[in-house]
């Protein structure tokens, strides 16, 4: 990922409008909502693997339009609100372009089989001497 969050706020627009909810006065008064936009299909930020990798892996969050919105209004501050949804934009893209490990299938070693067959031996014992001999 050659993207930092200084070339991400180049691509990204900011839309705001009022907040819904608690706050009073504030909330009648002070546009905090943020809405931020950013065009997967249009950005020069990423690769065209990139591109697809991220469409699909986020196609429930993209629009038709291939645009990917996050809308915030945690805080009552316009400033805090941009400044988590670029940190949301970038947990997003950072998820879905990691790359999982391919699993690497291993077999159990000699000691854990032997220690795995000592507790099973040992639990068979205890069962046997709980028995009560009926025909003693």
């Amino acid at each position: 990922m050659e993207f930092s969050k200084g070339s991400l706020l180049r691509e990204i627009t900011f839309k705001t409008s009022r907040s819904g909810g608690k706050g009073g006065q504030n909330v009648n008064k002070v546009s905090s909502k943020v809405e931020l936009n950013i065009n997967i299909n249009t950005s020069s930020l990423f690769t065209e693997v990139q591109k697809e990798t991220i469409l699909n892996k986020l196609s429930n969050r993209i629009n038709a339009e291939g645009i990917l919105q996050i809308i915030t209004e945690e805080y009552r501050s316009q400033l805090k609100n941009k400044e988590r949804s670029v940190e949301k934009l970038l947990m997003l893209l950072k998820g879905a372009l990691h790359k999982v490990k391919a699993r690497k299938p291993t077999k159990p070693g000699k000691s854990l089989i032997e220690k795995r067959l000592k507790l099973k031996q040992a639990t068979a014992l205890k069962k046997i001497n709980r028995r009560s001999n009926l025909w003693d």
